[in-house]
């Protein structure tokens, strides 16, 4: 036990504050004076439009250079673009009226036959049209009358293409263009021949609108598949 003479001097209590004196004290906190971190935010952003809206004309006319014109008239490749687009709509929509699945492109089989040993005609000479088609209804009518690869003779070739667009290199759609190339066994190459066929009737080609046709040469040994492009030098095409 602790004797108490030595537990030390008894510290004195603490006097309470009155509520008078404390709300004297301490500040009053109160929303017109803190107010919330998003009304801030809130609030510097209605500051800063009208800064945003001045600025917004003045780089309007620093991009716009000076010598623009308004009668200025796109380039004549553009305008015939935009004016096949226009037809093909056109005839996807009549197409449609009538009931029938339209192409998205339409399509143009040629055919190439050349006698061994003979120079009479030359190659654009050669190249006959069989048949064009834009819809699903007549591109299955006409692939069903076509010989196999298997029963052509050789050398043959066969060409798909769009729609203005020759098989030949002298073809302003072809003149800056290049093709891709695969050799296959004569006992395999109809099925890739269809197959391709069937990706370009369908439009699942990657790039499609850089595809100009597909081409199947017969010759004695094997038969070649080639694509042809409209652009040798696009190289995100082409890679």
């Amino acid at each position: 036990t602790v004797h108490p003479d030595r537990r030390g001097p008894k510290r004195p209590k603490p006097t309470p504050i009155p509520s008078s004196r404390v709300s004297r004290t301490l500040p009053r906190l109160s929303l017109s004076q803190h107010p919330h971190p998003a009304d801030q935010i809130a609030a510097r952003g209605r500051a800063m439009e009208p800064a945003v809206e001045r600025k917004v004309p003045e780089q309007e006319e620093q991009l716009q250079p000076s010598h623009a014109r308004a009668e200025d008239a796109p380039p004549a490749a553009v305008e015939e673009e935009d004016e096949a687009e226009a037809e093909e709509s056109e005839r996807r929509n009549r197409e449609l009226k009538a009931g029938l699945h339209p192409l998205r492109r339409k399509l143009v089989l040629w055919y190439t036959r050349r006698t061994p040993g003979t120079r009479s005609q030359s190659y654009e000479d050669n190249i006959k049209k069989i048949v064009d088609f834009s819809t699903v209804e007549s591109f299955w009518v006409c692939y069903c009358h076509l010989a196999r690869p298997s029963s052509l003779p050789s050398p043959t070739d066969l060409h798909l293409f769009k729609e203005g667009v020759r098989p030949l290199w002298e073809d302003p759609a072809n003149r800056n263009g290049g093709k891709w190339i695969i050799r296959f066994k004569k006992a395999v190459s109809g099925r890739f021949w269809e197959d391709l066929v069937l990706v370009l009737v369908g439009d699942q080609l990657d790039y499609s609108d850089d595809v100009c046709g597909i081409v199947l040469s017969c010759r004695f040994n094997e038969d070649i598949l080639s694509v042809w492009n409209r652009n040798a030098s696009d190289h995100q095409v082409c890679d």
